[in-house]
C-alpha cells in the first residue's frame, strides 16, 4: 500500500480501492479520515477533532498534485 508521510501523518491508499475515485486515507495513531482528492471532501472521519480534520484537508490540498500523481501511478491511470 503506497504511503506518503506528511508531517506526522500517513497519507495512504489501498490497492483494493482501485474501483473508487482517487482518495487518500489519512492515518495517525488511532485516527483515520478518508478524503476525496478531486473534491477535497471528507468521506469519513474516525477520531480527528474538527480543527485537525480541517488541517488535514488543507494538507491534502497542498499536496494534491503529488498525491494524485502517486494514485495514478499506482493504479496505472
Amino acid at each position: 500500500m503506497p504511503t506518503t508521510f506528511i508531517e506526522s501523518y500517513k497519507f495512504r491508499f489501498y490497492s483494493s480501492d482501485y474501483k473508487e475515485p482517487p482518495h487518500v486515507h489519512v492515518i495517525r495513531d488511532d485516527c483515520e479520515a478518508k478524503i476525496w482528492l478531486h473534491s477535497l471532501k471528507v468521506e469519513y472521519n474516525h477520531g480527528y477533532n474538527s480543527s485537525e480534520l480541517n488541517y488535514l484537508v488543507k494538507l491534502t490540498e497542498l499536496y494534491h498534485n503529488d498525491l494524485l500523481e502517486k494514485w495514478n501511478a499506482h493504479f496505472n491511470k
